[in-house]
């Protein structure tokens, strides 16, 4: 693998890949810990799929910008090192599947040439950043928030606040106050603001999916667009000490809040000050103002075959931009699955004939930018070629749905499958909501809510249901969720669960009773509220009936063979390995890394990295003891408790106060050089004292 690595201009970049390709042989030799590994491989977006052996690979896209040049390469490592498919995510990333775990370092490196990463694309990190696809053209948004969405992205890219905290952090930027970032589920949502000619934005805080999904509170009404980055630092550095690390299904920030209150999570907040890194964001307003670079080129002549599709196309799929004479091209991609062939096609048509740039969205589609009037036709025509020019961008016939058990490994049931089908019944049976925007539908196959289900006005979420010995396949229905606007939302309500096979005809039913008894104009949730949980049970309970299940019900959609429920599939085995030694490396690999940012003059990095390592030292001990560890916060207190308290380890002061020195301490070379070598001496004492208990065993 040695070839890759001197082509890599950035050394920090090379480091990383280096460092995975290393970490990788030493997991296949067993002498690397499995969940360590784990840990690592995920922050650099290599997920474990369902099917043994082969990896997913997450392609972090900040705020879905993908130019001509990176849509090339990232189809060129799909045919090298995957099959040739692109899946957009909900996040406005890109997956790549069946990928041999050895090859990853390299199709990372060629990621690289064109500035593409997959550095914190999984993992309990921040993931990508997300914003509305429409940012930057929206003729109603006060300002465009990709600078500030780009900024965030470049901040805490291997920030070293949070590489290793007890959950996934997820942040969005609205472009406005429609809120199509989805603001209120989000650990930080941002809404743009204007006040007195600044820019500023509305702040939601705590927001989440999953099996319990919580509304994030209102933070702030307005806060100084320059503040957001250090509100997002102190909020970071208080989840990663304060937040569930044992409990998986508890570890998220909406927990940590629900569990200690705003009022006091704030208080931790507002303690971070003085230890918050001095680095400036630079926020680049001035590139992404700047006009689109359009090729002077004459307007490709056609004659279009069927005016009355292309008019149709139009008003569904074109957005007036608030640039004069541009407009933005939506294209929807079911399942948001495309392949490689067409990629490179648009990547050309969009280099040629656009500004360079898509963005992919929440909806797992394609939104091309900087589309002069004149060149409509022409785009019309070429995107049918390539199979994009399908009506219904951003309406009810663009389902969104996770990969479930395609490839995900917690996926219960089908979701691509059924997902395809109720596209089928609303194109065949009904064209009135094809085009609308008031029911959005949208699918997950497990109850992690990937496919966004729980929010949606009709949801679906993979399950399983028992019809005497036998499982089959199930559906539960949910209904009433919906975006409000300015960071207010719904979610919706579980109704009943039927067996998968019966899910197109319970979309029937229910579209069927909206379409005869809704009032004019009224909504879908406006219905559902008047009419009533109750009233919906009511109208799919006898879909809902397993008495008399048929062979077809125990297959699930897009399988031939009878359902088998199998969920966690595991990963690459491991062997035992010496998780305390582990740890007390770790604590060092934390100590060079500190001096590293010592070197680059970069303090806070060098505190924080410093700050872990002591936090890993104490946990070591602990674990060493069988002592149960949760939170970083409680790691401090109980090692005082156990350690400091009776003697076993010597220290001048408590542990919490030898620990916390981090928070009154403004970042400066001379206490990140005090902090390095108080981490040293500490893992010293650590060691030595594991050693001696070692050899008295």
């Amino acid at each position: 693998m040695q070839s890759f690595r001197t082509e890599i201009e950035n050394p920090v970049v090379e480091k990383d890949i280096i460092d995975l390709e290393k970490k990788i042989r030493l997991f296949r030799e067993g002498k690397a810990d499995e969940e360590k590994f784990r840990s690592l491989r995920l922050a650099r977006g290599v997920y474990g799929q369902r099917q043994a052996g082969v990896q997913m690979v997450r392609i972090k896209l900040p705020f879905g910008k993908v130019t001509s040049e990176q849509l090339h390469r990232i189809a060129d490592v799909s045919d090298e090192y995957s099959t040739g498919r692109l899946h957009i995510t909900t996040r406005q990333d890109i997956q790549i599947h069946y990928v041999s775990l050895e090859r990853t370092p390299e199709l990372w490196a060629q990621l690289e040439k064109d500035d593409i990463t997959l550095r914190e694309a999984c993992g309990n990190t921040v993931r990508n950043v997300t914003a509305s696809p429409t940012a930057g053209v929206d003729v109603d948004e006060p300002f465009d928030v990709s600078p500030y969405a780009d900024a965030t992205f470049r901040f805490f890219l291997r920030n070293p606040i949070c590489q290793e905290m007890g959950r996934k952090f997820k942040i969005a930027f609205s472009a406005t106050d429609e809120d199509t970032a989805l603001s209120y589920i989000h650990d930080l949502g941002f809404i743009p603001k204007l006040q007195d000619g600044k820019r500023g934005f509305k702040v939601m805080l705590g927001g989440g999916l999953g099996s319990q999904p919580r509304h994030a509170d209102k933070l702030y009404d307005f806060i100084e667009a320059e503040e957001i980055i250090p509100l997002i630092e102190s909020v970071l550095r208080v989840f990663d000490r304060h937040g569930e690390r044992a409990k998986r299904l508890k570890a998220r920030m909406k927990f940590l809040i629900k569990d200690i209150g705003l009022e006091a999570f704030l208080e931790l907040v507002d303690e971070q000050k003085k230890a918050l890194s001095q680095e400036k964001a630079e926020f680049h307003i001035e590139k992404f103002e700047a006009a689109p670079p359009l090729q002077d080129v004459e307007v490709p002549s056609l004659e279009i075959e069927d005016q009355k599709d292309y008019e149709v196309w139009r008003n569904t799929n074109v957005i007036p931009q608030k640039q004069e004479g541009l407009f933005a091209v939506g294209i929807r991609v079911p399942l948001g699955d495309f392949y490689t062939g067409g990629a490179r096609q648009l990547a050309d048509l969009i280099k040629n004939y656009a500004g360079n740039e898509i963005r992919l969205s929440l909806r797992q589609d394609i939104l091309i930018r900087h589309v002069r009037e004149e060149f409509l036709p022409y785009f019309y025509t070429e995107l049918k070629k390539l199979g994009y020019a399908e009506t219904g961008y951003n309406k009810t016939v663009d389902i969104t749905a996770c990969p479930g058990t395609d490839t995900c490994n917690l996926g219960i049931a089908s979701s691509t499958g059924i997902a395809d089908v109720l596209e089928d019944v609303l194109k065949e049976e009904y064209p009135q909501f094809i085009n609308g925007k008031d029911i959005t539908i949208k699918i997950s196959g497990c109850m992690n809510a990937c496919g966004q289900h729980n929010m949606a006005e009709i949801g679906f979420q993979g399950m399983s249901i028992k019809s005497g010995k036998a499982v089959a396949p199930a559906l539960q229905v949910l209904l009433g969720g919906g975006v409000l606007g300015n960071g207010e939302g719904r979610f919706a309500d579980k109704v009943v669960k039927v067996p998968s096979k019966r899910g197109p005809e319970a979309l029937r039913v229910l579209l069927n009773d909206f379409d005869a008894n809704a009032e004019a104009d009224e909504k879908f949730i406006q219905y559902y509220d008047r009419q009533g949980k109750t009233y919906f049970y009511d109208l799919l309970k006898d879909l809902a009936d397993t008495s008399e299940l048929s062979e077809n019900d125990f297959i699930d959609w897009g399988h031939e063979k009878p359902y088998i429920k199998a969920v966690g599939v595991g990963e690459c085995a491991g062997v035992v390995i010496d998780l305390i030694a582990t740890l007390l490396f770790e604590s060092e690999e934390k100590i060079d890394n500190a001096q590293s940012a010592i070197d680059r003059k970069a303090w806070s990095d060098s505190i924080y990295h410093s700050y872990t390592s002591i936090v890993n030292s104490a946990k070591a001990l602990l674990i060493a003891d069988d002592v149960k560890t949760n939170t970083q916060a409680g790691i401090i207190s109980q090692f005082d408790e156990l350690f400091v308290e009776t003697g076993k380890i010597e220290l001048s002061t408590s542990f919490k106060e030898f620990t916390y020195q981090l928070n009154g301490h403004e970042p400066s070379e001379e206490f990140a050089q005090k902090y390095i070598e108080d981490a040293r001496l500490f893992l010293k004492r650590v060691d030595a004292y594991r050693t001696k208990e070692v050899q008295d065993v």
